[in-house]
């Protein structure tokens, strides 16, 4: 099952409306994970702790993270895979879109090796 790490601009109210929906689901908010010792840090720094935990990046930076993203391919490093949201297909402040599509993509998604597995999330 995957465990997701939700990018710090991403309310926290989904991850409770993520728990709340489905309480096995594994689900952080960048402000409370690691006690928030990440809020603020360089992408590739989030990116590789992420990874070190088994946790998929869940992000709306479509301007930085696909290039670190090919970078670290080009390189052979791993990470723990990164779920892309466009603004365009559910908007930072629909909160209830985000819960959904997130689980239903956690639905489809139980058996996926998350590692290097990059997915632009639909509604």
């Amino acid at each position: 099952m995957v465990k997701l790490l939700l990018d710090e601009h991403i309310s926290p109210h989904v991850v409770e409306g993520l728990r709340r929906r489905n309480p096995k689901l594994r689900v952080f908010c960048m402000r409370d994970w690691e006690h928030g010792r990440f809020v603020g840090a360089e992408d590739d720094l989030v990116l590789a702790e992420a990874a070190a935990q088994g946790l998929s990046w869940v992000t709306y930076d479509l301007r930085t993270i696909p290039s670190i993203l090919k970078t670290w391919a080009e390189e052979g490093r791993s990470h723990g895979g990164v779920v892309l949201v466009d603004e365009k297909t559910i908007s930072t402040d629909d909160i209830g879109g985000l819960v959904l599509a997130l689980l239903q993509l956690s639905k489809e998604s139980q058996r996926w090796d998350w590692r290097d597995r990059v997915v632009f999330l639909q509604r």
